[in-house]
């Protein structure tokens, strides 16, 4: 059987995908945005069907906010049984106030808030094992650590979990696009001993085995190919991971203009997108990929997708899904604007990603004595997948 978990902050279900890869099952879930929520359950239920699994959880089950949802409506809910003998707890919460990107507000920031409502989510619900997902200023920046470091403490001192949390960049997981974010993962007490093989000191960090092959360790070092004139042919060069450039996703695994969502994009008007150059990123705006280098993070906002190598025009909806390592059997309504669909789809989590960390959480949990038995893996997100390689914190 699977293990359960509860996700809140949904989104478009991009980690709860990976994670569903990786063995777990997702039973019960919170999106506040309409507009997302609604997204996700036309998403997920094509995504249902695509792959015959109907163990694909295909309803929000809450849109109200998690500062209004009570705990012990959440278990009742997703427990019809009752609560079950391990269970975890998933989420990203809304991290702008954290990020370079936005205001540094922090904890007292509308959306900072809301990590502080996760937290105290899950002191009240006391999973087994619990994994959150931010932006890395969280950590690296010395306010936002401090607090990050006070509800560290509190889960230890009342909710009794070893806690660990590493940066990780999903292009040394085998994601074509820089994208660094920091995970924090923790478990009761008792199973991080157990899965250790020794006590733990509260304070110590280290322990998780985050998901680690040296194929991609370093990749951004690598002989990246610079620019080139729009409209020229680069050549692919040696030495580069095919799977960590964005052209797989642009053309090497199929058209993505045949598919669903493959020509959703924003009109073209301006003599920009026949100027740039390919892979010229130096722009805050029309940043133009190459096809043989990986993407820069996919961050949108004000019509602000990234630039088609070799088509003057920004990606499309499929084109972004996949350099975010989406599956193509996931579809998003042709009725949500745009705009929503690309910031739920900034938003998320890669798909292969959340896989990678997913199954590390697994193994731990199987070291632990506490894995699943007849688990059945779900389709891979893309054929060539790769283990995967991280850039953990320094200590």
């Amino acid at each position: 059987m699977r293990i359960p978990l509860i996700s809140f902050f949904t989104g478009g279900g991009f980690l709860d995908v990976g994670l569903h890869q990786a063995g777990f099952q997702v039973v019960w879930t919170n999106e506040h945005n309409a507009q997302f929520a609604d997204m996700y359950e036309a998403a997920m239920l094509g995504l249902r069907t695509a792959w015959n699994d109907s163990s694909i959880q295909t309803k929000v089950s809450s849109r109200d906010s998690i500062t209004r949802i009570e705990p012990t409506k959440i278990l009742a809910a997703a427990f019809l049984k009752g609560r079950p003998s391990l269970f975890g707890v998933v989420g990203g919460p809304p991290c702008p106030d954290f990020s370079n990107g936005g205001t540094h507000a922090g904890s007292e920031g509308k959306n900072g808030r809301l990590t502080g409502a996760y937290f105290r989510m899950i002191r009240d619900l006391q999973p087994d094992f619990f994994l959150m997902e931010n932006v890395p200023g969280l950590h690296r920046i010395a306010k936002h650590r401090a607090y990050l470091d006070s509800q560290i403490y509190q889960l230890q001192k009342d909710g009794g979990y070893a806690i660990d949390y590493a940066v990780l960049n999903a292009l040394e997981l085998g994601v074509p696009q820089n994208r660094e974010r920091l995970f924090v993962v923790g478990f009761r007490t008792r199973i991080a001993t157990s899965g250790v093989g020794r006590s733990l000191d509260p304070h110590e960090r280290g322990w998780f085995q985050w998901p680690s092959h040296t194929l991609y360790v370093g990749a951004r070092s690598l002989q990246w190919p610079t620019v080139a004139p729009f409209g020229s042919a680069p050549e692919r060069p040696e030495g580069i991971p095919l799977e960590l450039t964005v052209f797989p996703a642009l053309l090497g695994n199929g058209d993505p203009e045949a598919l669903p969502n493959g020509t959703e994009h924003f009109n073209s008007y301006s003599k920009k997108f026949w100027a740039r150059a390919e892979g010229d990123v130096s722009s805050k705006s029309f940043k133009r990929l190459h096809r043989y280098r990986f993407s820069p993070t996919v961050w949108y906002g004000n019509q602000e997708v990234h630039l088609h190598p070799w088509k003057p025009r920004r990606l499309s909806v499929r084109e972004a899904l996949r350099i975010q390592s989406v599956p193509d059997e996931y579809v998003l309504p042709a009725n949500q604007p745009l705009s929503a669909k690309f910031k739920m789809v900034c938003n998320g989590v890669p798909c292969a990603m959340a896989r990678e960390i997913g199954a590390a959480v697994l193994d731990f949990l199987v070291r632990a004595g506490k894995g699943p038995t007849n688990g059945t893996p779900c389709p891979t997100i893309r054929s060539g997948s790769r283990p995967s390689a991280i850039h953990s914190l320094s200590r």
